[in-house]
Formats: structure tokens, C-alpha cells, sequence
């Protein structure tokens, strides 16, 4: 074995080419050579830097283990089969190393071993030969053919020893040998007709071989003159893919004889190669050669013919020439394109010179015809690094960016410089691969999101969307809220937000007059490495109801009666008074409007119903006025939708001065003066600051109470125990605990599921059409902000109340005064009166823990229908307790959990 190993160096790196032999007929299994030792290459490291042979250098007579690197025989080479009659056979194979790309040319020379005897056409061979033909006449012999080539090739020709002929052997352009027949001695047809010999080939082979035809001379009678050529080697030109019958050339010999012995026929000497018969014909009587197949530059670019002519004269004897076809090459072969790798994909973020594909381009043509320029159409971000003789890489030429473009279509054209030009093209399809480079964004940077005061905690309030314009994980949003405080409290006990679709919930029942507005962040974050995110501000603006009733300031009275004094002199216009209310609502809900509802039968007063003054229409009449007292009515109401009002009763006495009215109003407990008004604003400051000392001295009392009974349990009060055999303890606890729960002690907290505790029932609560089709289900609970006292007990009442009478039940809600006990004028006392008016107790179904709290806002379930039978649209007809009727599993899979808490604040 031989081995040449060459290394060049290249623009990208190192590229080594290396060179074996091998015999040829090696059986299988032969060890040519270890490609990877020769190279120097690290054997460890062949697999992991995927150690390949390019796909189309590839040949089925050897084969690379590519785990060690050893070139052997895959099967026996026939090297006159591959190679023909070339004298260089050699076999090509490309390999590769990635991590980084090294390329490596394998030459594999197939040695010719002598393997093939000669051997002639034919194993008789005739030469007829005129008994008039001088001494050194020659006469060519037809020749032998031996496929080896080199010094296996046909050396020499001999033939058996005689005294009338010898061998000359001549050497032919290309190497070939042919014997020629020399007369030596002139013959004699009535001596000896015809002269036998063994004619033998013998090759250069060690040992030689050889081959063997008998050759026969018959002596033929003479023809004086032989035909003559005008040159004996003509030399033409032909382009490749000429026409079938074009002429190549018109040979002329002439002969000195007269008829049949000067008539001259041409034909194709014995000793050219059959191919040449393909390629070309000769016309025997005009000696025209013309084009018979296709001429091909690539398969040979020249071509010999050999042609005798010879007369028609009884023992004629042919004369010979020789053409010499030079075939010129035509720019018939488009340039070849071929793949070796390619990547399938490459990230966004790989840095320019990434190579993303390996390819060769070939021209069989020849020059110009084949040499060939390369270029990438279109304005793509990658480019062509010339690697090694025809080998290219395609490599990334600036930045990626998938959103922007998520593949490209890489079209590679190679075009050659002959004349027309040709050209061919391939394209690879290049995908991006997503990297995490970009953050969501919101669709806006603040939302402004209005709730109308008193919702149903856990209604869908709003969405916020943020987008993200990657792909997969890198797209996968995620919502959060940013823990913050609103009035002391964390934000998420106030809203919650669907992480997945960016729902938010409201956690609790607003109240527009303790909280108007509050703003918070939100987080959108991707599920990226790393992880992008970004926020946006949610604004919350609460929308005031007409929830609250006007509330009377002054005139202030005794068991809620004023008493003013009326002088019996007073002209029509005089001031008995002025009532002043305040209303806790806004805008129009606050607007109010004073009117007289009884007492005013007789018209003495009218009241200015924007100011609240109440003043006397007309003078007093004994006749008229005979009664000195005035029992009037005013109420109070504000502009709401619907409107809520108050009452003040004034107790108006007639006197017969000033100053018997200041007296007898001071005896009726009177403070106002009946000529003047006060000043709204000193009653406004006064009546705040009562309210002020009196709550902060409640409380004081509230912690004091709450310290000694720390250690009470609630509980006892509502056992089956305590409610059957001992009605005294759970009264006595009752009045101890007097409670009061407003809806604004309420909120929502998220459950992860089953509440377990004492103490603890989660309840469903199902939201209206509405908010149903905007979100998913989420679990809360209700429970309190102040100190609690937990209470737990099974609502076993019907699943669904009638609306109306959740509105009536609301209406004495809302109305109650704060203070627990129910009061003339507030709507405990109202709700009560209507109950006992109707006949009917308005929450007689109550449970002995309802009565205990009071019928306060913790009563929400009477079960009772109004006899009028309106139903009011309430959030409370999207209550859903158990054990109420059923409801299909649609509706109920719409609640948010199976439990509530209710925590109730204890106080003095």
C-alpha cells in the first residue's frame, strides 16, 4: 500500500487530501488504509463529531468504518471494468468532521495486476498477398486486444520463424501496439499458394501472458499499381453533438491502373476500435467519412480512423491513411448542484459564519464551458463561503429574527461562463427557531375598569390582555397581581386575577362612600428562559348607588320630635325652621328635596323644598287656627334611582310671644330660635364631632368587653344542645353578644379547595348570565376583616330563593342604621313595622342564629314571596346555598366553591 497524504490550507481552516493504492481483484474485507491515523484525527472524538463519508462521493468497492476510520474493500475491483483502457484508474471519496466543519479528499488508485491474457478477434486470420508485391511490402495485421493496461498492457507480436515475412511492431499515439506483416522475400503462387504461422501477442506482465491466432498467407496473382492517398495522416476538427450524417472529411486516393484494377473502394482499416465504427461511417465508393452517433467531448476528445483503399484489380493491394479527429468541446452540460448536509433549523440568535448547509457544484465541460460562478438569489441573510476546489458552505450573514420571518427559501444558482450560459439551481428550505426575546406587552398601558358599588364578591369585573409575539413556551402568558396595600390591606383581598386568561374578580362588596377609587399593577409574565415580563396599571373606579337614606341633622328633638314655637303675630314668610339632613351618597343620590307629608292640612306652612326651610304661608287665625299645636311630618329625599327618604316629625306649638316660645321651647327641649336660622355648617361640625366622641368611646368599651370575654364560646349558643334544653343561655348570649355585620365586613377569599375547620362552610356562589361566559370557575370564601368569632352551621333551606324576596330582604339591609338595636325612623324599624302590618314575620323561617344576630345583614335568606309579587333584578338571586333545589350541572359548575365563612366582629 502507498499512501500520500497532502495538507492545504483554505480560507475556513484545514483541508488534508490523501492518497492509497490498491490492487485490483482484492478480496473483500482488504485493508486499504486507517483515513483517521493517516489525518492525525483524535479517534475519540470521530462520534462525537459525527465522522461521515459525503453521500454522493460514496462507491460500492470501498467502504469507511467510520468508528475507527479504517478504509477497506468492500468488494472485488475490476479495474478494466471501471476504468476501461484508461492508464490512471482512480476511485474518489469525500469525508467530513463537524464541530468544526473539516473536509478531507480520499484517492484511492486501483493498480492494474495482469489479470487479462491478449487475444485476437479471430483465431484465423487471412492476409492475401499478390505473388508481384516487392520485398518490404507491409501488409497490417489485425491486432490483439489486451484490456491491462501500462506494463501489463500488449507489449510485442511475434510470429513462427519462416523466411518470407517478419514482424514489424509499431506503437500507436495513444500507446496502442499493431504488427505489420513485411514481405521479405518475394513469393511465388505456383511454388506455395498459401504459408501458414502462429501469430502471437505477448504482454509485459511478470510472468507474461500471451495470445494466439493462426495466421494464413494466400498468394495472389499481381496487380501492378496500388492506390495512393494524397497524405497519409489528415488531421480535422469536429464539434461535440454534430448532426448524424455531417461530413468529418473526404479522403481521395487515386490509382494508376485502368478499370477494374484503377477503381479504388474505401473501408475502415481491421485494427481500429469499435467505437470508432459507431461514432463514424465511410462511403466505400466516394471515401466520404461522415458522423454515424453522437460525439460526446467529455467521453473522448480525439478520435483515430484508419482507412485503406484498395482497387478492384485482381490481386490489389490497399493502401492506408490515418485521420486524426480533434473533437471541440460545446457548452452542453448545465452545472451540477449537490447537498451534502443541511440544517434543518437554526436559532434566532446564532452569530453570523453559523453554517448551515455543505454542497459541491460540478461541469463535465471543459474551460470556459466549465468554470463556473456561484451566487445566492435574493435578499436572504446568509451568504456562500467557498470551502475546497467546488465545495461551498452556506453560512448566516447578519442577525435573525423569527418574528419577523420564521423560515427563509434559500435558492443557490451556479452558472458557468460558456457561451450560451448555463445555469442550474437548488433550493433548501432554512427554518428559525424561536428564542424568548421578546416580553409581553398589554394592550394597554392603564385600564380604567368601573364597578357599581355593592357587587356580588367574586364577580368578573374586567379583562386585561397582554400579547407576546413568540412561539410555544416562549408565548404561554401568565397573569399575576403586584402585592400592594389598599387602606392597610393587601390588594389581592380586594380583586384576584385569573392567571391564565387575565380575568379579574372582585374579592368583596365595594362601598362607593368608604372607597372610591383604587389603582394596582398587574404582571404578565412568559414562560421563557429567561423568563420576559411586563405590567400595566389597573385603575378601579367605584360607581356610587343610591344605597344610603337621607339622614336628619337637625332640628333636634326628644324621642325624634322637635319642638318649635310659632308666635300668634308671625306674618306669612316667618321661619319656623330649617331642616338640615346630609346623604353619604354622591352626584344625584346625595341631591335632596324637602316636602311636608301630614300636618299640613290646612296650608298654614309651606317649605322651600331645596332649602329646607320651613316657613308659614299665612297669618294665624283664631278661627282658622284654633288648636295650638302643629303635628308635621317632613320627609326628606334624595334624586336616586330608586329614591330613599326620611321623616322628621316637628311639633310646631302656637305662643303668644317670642319670648314665651323661647321659654316654652326650652321647657320642650327645644335649642332653636324662631327668628334665625343657625348656621349649617356649626350644626354640620357639631353633629360630626358628637359622632366622633361617641365611636371612639364605643370603642373603648368594645376592647374592654372583648378582653374579658375572650375566653366565651359563641358556639355553645347554637349546639343542638344549648337551642333545645337551655333557650335561656342562648337568649342571655344573644343580648351579651348583640352583633352587627355590614356588607362592607365581607369579602372573598380565594379556596383552594375543601375548607375543613370548625367553624367553616364554603357556599357556591353562581354568577347572573353575564359574568358566567367571561371566566372560569375560581373557589372563595366569605369572611370578615375584623377579629372573628367563626360560625358554622347547614343552610337546609330551598336552592333557589325567589329574587324578590332577596330584594326585600336587601331593603332592610341597607338600611339599617349601624347601631344594632333597631330605631323609630332607621329600617330595622320600618322592616319590622311592615313584617307585624302584613301579618306576616318577615323572617319567620329565620334560624334561632339569625334571631340571635339581631335580623341583621347576616339574615340573607328570608323565604318568603312579597304579596305584590314584584322581583327586583338583586346579586343575591346569584346566591346558591346548598341544599337548595337542584340545578343542572351546567349551572352548578359555574359556582365558585361548596362552603362559606361567615367571621362576625364582635362588639360591646
Amino acid at each position: 500500500m502507498i499512501v500520500l497524504l497532502i495538507v492545504l490550507c483554505i480560507a475556513d481552516g484545514v483541508l488534508s487530501q490523501i492518497r492509497y493504492s490498491v490492487p485490483e481483484e482484492a478480496d473483500h474485507g482488504t485493508l486499504v488504509g486507517n483515513i483517521a491515523e493517516d489525518l492525525g484525527l483524535d479517534l475519540t472524538k470521530l462520534a462525537s463529531r459525527r465522522f461521515q463519508v459525503v453521500p454522493n462521493s460514496r462507491t460500492p468497492y470501498l467502504e469507511v468504518n467510520l468508528e475507527n476510520g479504517v478504509l477497506f474493500v468492500n468488494e472485488k475491483i475490476d479495474r478494466e471494468q471501471i476504468c476501461k483502457q484508461s492508464a490512471n484508474c482512480q476511485l474518489n471519496m469525500e469525508v467530513f468532521l463537524e464541530n468544526p466543519l473539516e473536509l478531507f479528499r480520499v484517492e484511492i488508485e486501483v493498480v492494474d495486476i495482469n489479470d487479462n491474457p491478449p487475444s485476437f478477434p479471430e483465431t484465423d486470420i487471412t492476409v492475401e498477398i499478390s505473388e508481384s508485391a516487392t520485398p518490404g511490402t507491409r501488409f497490417p495485421l489485425e491486432s490483439a486486444f489486451d484490456p491491462d493496461v501500462g506494463s501489463n498492457a500488449l507489449r510485442t507480436y511475434d510470429i513462427t520463424t519462416n523466411n518470407y515475412f517478419y514482424l514489424d511492431v509499431q506503437t500507436q499515439t495513444d500507446g496502442n501496439k499493431f504488427a505489420e506483416l513485411v514481405l521479405e522475400k518475394p513469393l511465388d503462387r505456383e511454388q506455395q499458394a498459401a504459408h501458414r504461422y502462429v501469430l502471437t501477442a505477448v504482454d509485459g506482465g511478470q510472468p507474461p501472458r500471451t495470445g494466439t491466432a493462426l495466421l494464413v498467407v494466400k498468394v495472389l496473382d499481381s496487380n501492378d499499381n496500388v492506390p495512393v492517398f494524397d497524405q497519409p495522416v489528415y488531421t480535422v476538427s469536429l464539434s461535440e453533438n454534430a448532426p448524424v450524417g455531417m461530413l468529418v472529411i473526404q479522403l481521395n486516393a487515386t490509382d494508376m491502373d485502368e478499370g477494374l484494377n484503377g477503381e479504388i473502394v474505401y473501408s475502415f482499416s481491421n485494427h481500429i476500435s469499435s467505437r470508432v465504427k459507431d461514432l463514424f461511417s465511410i462511403d466505400p465508393r466516394t471515401g466520404r467519412i461522415e458522423v454515424r452517433g453522437e460525439v460526446d467531448f467529455e467521453e473522448s476528445g480525439l478520435y483515430q480512423i484508419f482507412v485503406q483503399a484498395k482497387d478492384l484489380g485482381p490481386n490489389a493491394v490497399p493502401a492506408h491513411c490515418k485521420v486524426l479527429v480533434k473533437v471541440t468541446d460545446v457548452n452542453d452540460n448545465a452545472p451540477e448542484i449537490t447537498f451534502s448536509t443541511v440544517t434543518e433549523s437554526v436559532s434566532e440568535k446564532a452569530a453570523p459564519g453559523t453554517v448551515i448547509a455543505l454542497l459541491s457544484v460540478t461541469d463535465r465541460d471543459a474551460e470556459e464551458n466549465g468554470q463556473i460562478h456561484v451566487e445566492i438569489l435574493g435578499d436572504v441573510p446568509f451568504k456562500l463561503k467557498s470551502s475546497f476546489r467546488n465545495y461551498f458552505t452556506i453560512v448566516t450573514d447578519g442577525p435573525l429574527n423569527r418574528e419577523q420571518a420564521d423560515s427563509y427559501s434559500v435558492t443557490v444558482v451556479a452558472r458557468d461562463k460558456g457561451t450560451p450560459s448555463l445555469a442550474a439551481s437548488k433550493s433548501i428550505r432554512v427554518q428559525v427557531s424561536d428564542e424568548n426575546d421578546n416580553a409581553p406587552t398589554f394592550t394597554q398601558p392603564i385600564y380604567d375598569v368601573y364597578v357599581t358599588e355593592n357587587n356580588v364578591p367574586g364577580a368578573y369585573i374586567h379583562a386585561v390582555t397582554a400579547l407576546d409575539p413568540d412561539i410555544g413556551q416562549n408565548a404561554l402568558i401568565s397573569y399575576s397581581i403586584l402585592e400592594c396595600d389598599i387602606q392597610g390591606m393587601s390588594v389581592k383581598t380586594y380583586v384576584s386575577i385569573n392567571e391564565e386568561t387575565g380575568y379579574l374578580y372582585a374579592l368583596r362588596s365595594f362601598d362607593y362612600e368608604q372607597l372610591k377609587d383604587f389603582s394596582f399593577m398587574v404582571q404578565a409574565k412568559d414562560a421563557g428562559t429567561p423568563e420576559l415580563s411586563s405590567n400595566s396599571t389597573v385603575k378601579v373606579i367605584i360607581v356610587d348607588q343610591n344605597d344610603n337614606a337621607p339622614l336628619v341633622l337637625a332640628p333636634l328633638g326628644k324621642n325624634g320630635t322637635a319642638r318649635e314655637p310659632l308666635p300668634r303675630s308671625a306674618e306669612p314668610g316667618y321661619l319656623v325652621t330649617r331642616i338640615v339632613a346630609m346623604d353619604a351618597d354622591d352626584g344625584e343620590n346625595a341631591r335632596l328635596s324637602y316636602s311636608i307629608q301630614r300636618g299640613n292640612e290646612n296650608g298654614m306652612f309651606r317649605m322651600d323644598w331645596r332649602t329646607g326651610e320651613l316657613r308659614t304661608a299665612r297669618r294665624v287665625s283664631a278661627k282658622r287656627d284654633p288648636h295650638q299645636l302643629y303635628d308635621l311630618l317632613i320627609e326628606v329625599r334624595d334624586h336616586g334611582q330608586p329614591p330613599l327618604s326620611s321623616s322628621a316629625s316637628v311639633l310646631v306649638m302656637l305662643v303668644d310671644s317670642v319670648a314665651e316660645g323661647r321659654g316654652s321651647g326650652d321647657r320642650g327641649g327645644s335649642t332653636k330660635a324662631k327668628d334665625g336660622t343657625l348656621d349649617l355648617t356649626l350644626i354640620l361640625i357639631i353633629a360630626l364631632g358628637s359622632v366622633s366622641f361617641i365611636f371612639l368611646l364605643v370603642m373603648i368599651v368594645l376592647a374592654v368587653r372583648c378582653q374579658k370575654d375572650k375566653k366565651l364560646n359563641f358556639y355553645t349558643c347554637l349546639t343542638s344542645e344549648c337551642c333545645l334544653g337551655c333557650s335561656s343561655c342562648c337568649s342571655r348570649q344573644a343580648r351579651a353578644r348583640k352583633k352587627k355585620l355590614s356588607k362592607s365586613d365581607i369579602m372573598l377569599v380565594q379556596s383552594a379547595g375543601n375548607v375543613s375547620g370548625a367553624g367553616t362552610a364554603q357556599v357556591p356562589v353562581e354568577e347572573s348570565g353575564s359574568f358566567g361566559s367571561h371566566h372560569q370557575n375560581q373557589n372563595y370564601c366569605y369572611q370578615t376583616k375584623h377579629q372573628r368569632a367563626e360560625l358554622s352551621y347547614l343552610v337546609d333551606r330551598p336552592r333557589r330563593v325567589n329574587s324578590s324576596a332577596f330584594q326585600e330582604a336587601d331593603m332592610v339591609s341597607s338600611k339599617d342604621s349601624g347601631h344594632g338595636d333597631s330605631e323609630q325612623g332607621d329600617s330595622d324599624h320600618d322592616a319590622t313595622n311592615r313584617g307585624h302590618s302584613s301579618g306576616a314575620d318577615l323572617f319567620s323561617n329565620c334560624t334561632e342564629e339569625c334571631k340571635a344576630l339581631g335580623h341583621s345583614d347576616r339574615c340573607w335568606m328570608p323565604s318568603f314571596v312579597p304579596s305584590d309579587g314584584r322581583q327586583g333584578p338583586d346579586y343575591r338571586s346569584n346566591l346558591h346555598v346548598p341544599g337548595m333545589d337542584s340545578v343542572p350541572d351546567t349551572e352548578r359548575g359555574k359556582g365558585f366553591a361548596s362552603s362559606f365563612r361567615v367571621d362576625i366582629p364582635e362588639t360591646a
